[in-house]
Order: structure tokens, then sequence, then C-alpha cells
């Protein structure tokens, strides 16, 4: 029973961690309401169960899930209620029968998206996190995307800023230049 208790505080801190560190970075854009929404699904019972089910604490427990049973359920209900996921925005082309496309996503979920990534990296990689941690994780699945060219563009660019320059310096671009925000 113990193993259960631990997998689920476990779990529970790992998510309350990632949603707090996802805020953080938002807030610091001035992006309130996307961080205090941000992965709100992970409590319901169908994300946050499975979660503790394959709680490991290195790994998402989405691909330990996926590599025991298959397919991730949690993943499943999680990228169709979470904006900032680009899998919300894959949908038939409009002018071609079965075949899909990433549509293009609004700035605000892009930029969710790159906070949601740098605080994974962040939460997975423990000290060992690196600012080039997130761009690496980005391109371990290149080319394997289906993403809408423009949101590909922003968030690489934002991804090599960040890897290059540091986030003091991404995270003023998207303020200043990206939201129109003073410092």
């Amino acid at each position: 029973m113990a193993n259960v208790m631990q997998r689920f505080f476990g779990h529970l801190h790992t998510i309350n961690k990632h949603k707090r560190m996802v805020m953080k970075h938002c807030f610091r854009l001035g992006l309130y309401k996307r961080g205090l929404l941000h992965d709100l699904s992970k409590y319901s019972p169908s994300e946050f169960f499975v979660g503790v089910k394959y709680f490991r604490g290195d790994v998402s427990p989405n691909n330990v899930q996926r590599e025991v049973e298959g397919v991730a359920s949690a993943w499943m209900h999680h990228k169709g209620r979470n904006k900032h996921h680009y899998e919300y925005w894959i949908d038939y082309k409009k002018d071609a029968e079965c075949e899909l496309a990433g549509m293009k996503m609004p700035q605000e979920y892009v930029l969710e998206m790159f906070c949601d990534r740098v605080a994974a990296s962040k939460v997975y990689n423990k000290e060992k996190y690196t600012q080039k941690d997130p761009l690496a994780y980005y391109k371990r699945g290149e080319g394997k995307y289906l993403m809408h060219p423009e949101t590909v563009e922003l968030l690489e660019k934002l991804l090599y800023m960040l890897a290059e320059e540091g986030e003091d310096v991404t995270f003023s671009y998207i303020r200043r230049d990206l939201l129109g925000k003073k410092e």
C-alpha cells in the first residue's frame, strides 16, 4: 500500500510543481489567465489516477502507459482539453479528404506551450537542467510534429533563443516584441 501512496503523492507533487512553474513563467509574460488555467485537467480522475498508476518520477506517466498498454488514455483526454498542445489543433485539411494538418495556433497558446516545455524540462531534468534542454527535447521529435508552419516558426525561434541567449533575454523578447508590454 505504501507504494500506491508514494506514487499518489509523488504524482501529485510532480504535477503541482509543474503547474506552479508554468504559472510562474506565464505570469512573467503577463499571461495570467493561461497560467491559472494551465493543465487543470491533470486533476480530473481520468488523468490523475492513470498518472498515479504509472508514476515513476523521471518520465511522464503518459509515456509509461503508452509503453505498457499501447495507448495513453490520460494523454488522449489531456490533449483534447488543453489548447497549449499542438495536438489539440490538428484537423482535416480544408480541401483534402482524410488528410490531417496542423492548424495555426493563436500566439497565447504557443507562448503557453513554450512555458510548458521549459517547465517540463526543469521538472524532469531537476538539477541537471540547462537552458538547452527544451530545444533538445523538441529536436528529438523533429520531423514528426504535425504543426502549422507559423506555429513551428515561433516555437523554434523561442526555443533556439532560450538555448543560445537564456531565459531573461527570451522572456524579455516575448514581453516586449510579441506581447507589446513594457519592461
